[in-house]
């Protein structure tokens, strides 16, 4: 995802994410070191091939200090434990989203919300609602449309927007952030007429006469972005609570963050040292932009909950903004191929600077052309900086040639994917690539058949940070009304377990984290999570109505349902 400037957010952190505005989180309300706490459940899934199922679990100090049955666990805990009784639950393993923008989910937050737009008319008429977040200085920021979901497939128009909004900027983001609708004031402000060139890297979209129609595709939204005007500190801060909030409620105890700018990053660094950050943050840097100067020169950090070690490089745009670069071109754009958004050399030249200073280097790859140039590229720079086993990361691996998906399964390279992609693309995405090229497109099952470690995360905002969903659409590959029968191309479904697995197991592993995270077992962080449901047993249905009871992160409860 290409995420937008900062915007305004408003959140209350931890209990809800819902409520007033907040400009930082409060310390983390642990129990004391001494203090030992006894949870028990209707079941434990402990994902521990030596116990996978218990009844309860005790935690110390941030750590697990038993697992199993009511009594063995009391027993371990001794005299005077707290005790909580969690029902008819099932807790499992702390999720991790292993791919998702903090920053992003705190700007959808605040922004106007198109999400599940019908139609263009629908859109100007929640712009015509906008709610007083939606403003950043004097201009009006939404978020969250998708052409594909209205009667006219094609991309939108200024004329629209021109006509609510002759004189105030707007700027709209595509729900994947790889393209955005902005209206005739905007373009002005940031000097964008029928002479601007496309930029390296983007696109653009003109009409018949040459003028811009007021959608930009990658790189061409930078042109817009350096004129959009920054969110003061105490907006910043807003924002970031806000979404932190909104992970723990969903049930997340860490996150991904693919990219993350070197502003929000100070931000976190203090919120960890003053011991008010509520989850684990794994920080890929975002190494697109200038930032990535100052992550170089300042190599990996390691905090109390916050980590950062890998960096995230984007080669392409996204599949449904037609940005996703191909071998051959589009089948429902014939001559187009998408877009590189950077050159191979530049790319490399990143790669080779990044492992060499002892980063993950993680690499957003949409296309099937993407997809082979960063493998090929992955590979020949960890071999020259002796980092073969640095668990170099593809982030979306989503649409791959059949023998590279068979190379990447023999690499060592982690495979970064989003079950709820494949879900949300699938009314669209054979038009796009065609009946062949589909068979290797969020190829889940292939991939990990092939020898490929799985991680599986949301790309929230651009999709929903709710793991719930993300359970079921890598179990049946379906829409919540459980269409298409039996699933679209159900062969690459993934078993109950194996989905669970790639929120925690997958996840850990992708973040050198499989020793202290993943599973619940004695000595490993006391991370995880309490369901209604069982979610990897339970009917796959009863996962879209299930809720989230607690959130438990290093041993503190940062989200219990009301």
């Amino acid at each position: 995802m290409h995420g937008m400037k900062s915007l305004l957010g408003a959140v209350l952190l931890v209990v809800s994410a819902a409520g007033c505005a907040r400009n930082a989180p409060e310390a983390r309300q642990a129990p004391s070191p001494s203090t030992t706490t006894v949870y028990v459940a209707r079941r434990v899934r402990t994902l521990d091939a030596e116990r996978p199922i218990a009844e309860a679990l005790s935690v110390r100090a941030g750590k697990v200090l038993a697992v199993g049955t009511r009594d063995e666990v009391l027993a371990a805990a001794g005299a005077g434990a707290r005790m909580v009784d969690l029902g008819d639950a099932t807790v499992v393993p702390g999720l991790t989203d292993a791919h998702g923008h903090l920053a992003g989910l705190g700007q959808s937050l605040a922004a106007v919300s198109l999400e599940g737009t019908a139609s263009r008319e629908e859109v100007l008429s929640r712009m015509a609602a906008a709610p007083a977040t939606a403003w950043q200085g004097d201009w009006l920021v939404g978020r969250g449309w998708d052409q594909n979901d209205w009667p006219e497939k094609s991309f939108p128009g200024r004329a629209e927007l021109d006509a609510q909004h002759p004189k105030t900027p707007v700027v709209l983001e595509r729900v994947d952030g790889h393209a955005w609708w902005v209206n005739g004031e905007a373009l002005r402000r940031a000097k964008i007429s029928k002479e601007t060139p496309d930029p390296a890297g983007g696109r653009i979209l003109r009409g018949a006469d040459g003028e811009p129609t007021g959608i930009l595709v990658d790189n061409a939204m930078d042109l817009v972005a350096a004129v959009l005007p920054a969110p003061t500190d105490a907006q910043l801060e807003a924002r970031i609570a806000g979404a932190l909030a909104r992970c723990a409620e969903v049930g997340l105890t860490g996150f991904h963050d693919a990219g993350m700018d070197l502003r929000t990053f100070r931000l976190l660094q203090r919120w960890d040292k003053e011991g008010k950050l509520p989850l684990r943050v794994y920080v890929m840097a975002d190494g697109q932009g200038a930032d990535r100067e100052t992550y170089l020169r300042e190599g990996p950090f390691q905090g109390r909950m916050l980590t950062m070690r890998a960096v995230k490089l984007s080669m392409d745009g996204a599949l449904g903004s037609r940005g996703a670069a191909l071998h051959a071109p589009y089948s429902d754009e014939p001559g187009h191929r998408g877009l590189l958004l950077l050159t191979p050399e530049e790319y490399e030249a990143r790669v080779r600077a990044f492992m060499a200073r002892g980063f993950q280097v993680a690499t957003h790859a949409i296309g099937d052309r993407a997809n082979t140039l960063v493998l090929e590229t992955l590979l020949r720079a960890a071999e020259a900086t002796g980092t073969l086993h640095g668990r170099h990361r593809v982030e979306h691996a989503q649409v791959m040639r059949l023998e590279d998906i068979q190379r990447m399964g023999k690499s060592g390279l982690v495979a970064s994917m989003q079950p709820t992609h494949a879900t949300s693309d699938m009314p669209w995405a054979e038009t796009r690539v065609g009946p062949e090229r589909i068979k290797g497109a969020y190829a889940w099952r292939k991939l990990k058949e092939a020898g490929a470690p799985l991680a599986f995360g949301s790309d929230f905002p651009v999709e929903r940070p709710d793991v719930l969903p993300g359970l079921y659409a890598a179990r049946t590959r379906q829409d919540a009304a459980g269409q298409p029968p039996g699933g679209w191309y159900p062969d690459q479904r993934m078993s109950g377990e194996e989905a669970l697995e790639g929120f925690t197991v997958g996840a850990a592993h992708a973040a050198f984290a499989e020793n202290e995270r993943g599973r619940l077992k004695p000595g490993m962080d006391a991370d995880f999570v309490a369901f209604s449901v069982d979610p990897v047993e339970a009917p796959v249905a009863e996962l879209l109505t299930a809720q989230v009871k607690l959130t438990v992160a290093a041993g503190a409860e940062v989200y219990r349902s009301p």
